[in-house]
C-alpha cells in the first residue's frame, strides 16, 4: 500500500493524533482518529442511522472521532483524492 501523507492535527503535541492519508492505489482516504469513549461507542452501535440499515458495527469497521479544527484536512485529502485522477471502474461515466 502506498500512503500519501496529507496532513496531521494543528494542535499535535507530537503524540499520536488524528492524521489522514490519501492511498492512491486502493483509491481510499486513511483515517487516523480518536478511540470512542463506551457510551458513545453504545450509542453507535445501538442506532439505527438509515431506515432499514443494519443496526451496530460490522467486523472490520470502527468509528473514530477527529475534532472540528481538522475538517480542513479532511477537505484537503479529499481534493488530493480527486486531483489524483483515479476513478474506480464503476464510477467512471
Amino acid at each position: 500500500m502506498t500512503l500519501r501523507f496529507v496532513g496531521i492535527d494543528p494542535n499535535t503535541g507530537g503524540g499520536g493524533s488524528p492524521t489522514v492519508w490519501v492511498d492512491e492505489e486502493q483509491q481510499e482516504i486513511v483515517i487516523q482518529g480518536w478511540d470512542l469513549d463506551p457510551a458513545r461507542m453504545a450509542e453507535v452501535a445501538s442506532t439505527e442511522w438509515v431506515m432499514g440499515h443494519t443496526v451496530g458495527i460490522p467486523k472490520g469497521e470502527t468509528p473514530v472521532r477527529v475534532p472540528f479544527r481538522f475538517i480542513p484536512i479532511l477537505r484537503e485529502a479529499c481534493d488530493v483524492a480527486e486531483r489524483s485522477g483515479l476513478r474506480r471502474a464503476d464510477e467512471a461515466g
